[in-house]
């Protein structure tokens, strides 16, 4: 948390407030939220540069930056980053924060998990962990034949699959536990026990949750926010995740809570198979 439809909300509604502005100053309160590049301090590094777009790869902000230099932002757990239309004293958990020419930006993190990466664009793809992620869940690209091919001859539980970056990007506990819901499959299943029309199914119910949490402006059940400080509302829409106990709100039978692949996992017995 945040996920792919929480990241994809904070890109487009902190873009329009930052497209084309010049970052002013950097004030480091916590200087261990960020890393420059090389020898080069992260405040020297971004300090005057303009902001062109913002763009986003799985679960990370990407912060294009003129002169060749991009901002990699990783909010983990509790990162936020809110646009302030004027100054802004910062909160207690406030560790960045960029004036920019018209407002400012304030990154903050209660468990200090978070980071912001300075690197040269060229090097996005080849000199960061963005290297190593698997596809794009929302990309045309992205198929049932995707799917089959990145689980390739795995001998793991279809949650842990699809919970590992590596294989696809961007999913985590919330649209993970969803999408199997609404595929049909139990989270326990092998990858390698799935047919192709189990694939299909499931290569759907990821695009069309994915789709949902962003149409809703993502998940909000403790510290997420998007970049105006607003919460989402797709947890109204939730059918099993954080509802272990409860009833189904298909078939009625009792949701059952496990522990897979380190992480709580609620299912229905009965629609899940």
């Amino acid at each position: 948390m945040p996920e792919l439809p929480e990241v994809e909300t904070i890109r487009r509604t902190l873009a329009q407030h930052v497209t084309n502005l010049e970052i002013k100053e950097v004030r480091l309160i916590w200087p261990s939220a960020v890393c420059g590049w090389e020898d080069q301090p992260f405040e020297v590094l971004v300090t005057g540069r303009k902001i062109l777009r913002i763009d986003r790869r799985g679960k990370y902000l990407l912060i294009r930056l003129d002169s060749d230099l991009t901002l990699i932002a990783h909010m983990r757990m509790t990162g936020r980053l809110n646009y302030y239309t004027e100054k802004q004293e910062p909160e207690k958990h406030t560790h960045v924060v960029f004036r920019l020419e018209e407002g400012e930006v304030h990154f903050s993190d209660v468990r200090k998990f978070g980071r912001i990466q300075a690197i040269p664009t060229s090097l996005c793809f080849s000199g960061s962990s963005l290297c190593k992620l698997g596809p794009e869940p929302l990309d045309q690209e992205f198929t049932p034949e995707v799917v089959k091919e990145r689980f390739g001859n795995k001998k793991v539980s279809v949650k842990a699959a699809l919970l590992d970056q590596h294989v696809l990007a961007g999913l985590g506990n919330i649209y993970v536990d969803e999408s199997l819901f609404r595929a049909g499959i139990s989270p326990e299943r092998g990858v390698d026990t799935l047919s192709d029309e189990e694939i299909s199914k499931l290569h759907r119910a990821i695009q069309n949750v994915l789709q949902a949490g962003i149409d809703a402006q993502g998940t909000s059940f403790r510290d997420y926010r998007d970049a105006n400080g607003e919460k989402g509302s797709f947890e109204q829409a939730l059918q099993v995740y954080g509802r272990g106990g409860e009833p189904c709100k298909v078939c009625g039978h009792t949701l059952e809570r496990i522990r897979l692949a380190g992480r709580t996992t609620v299912y229905c017995p009965r629609c899940q198979s």
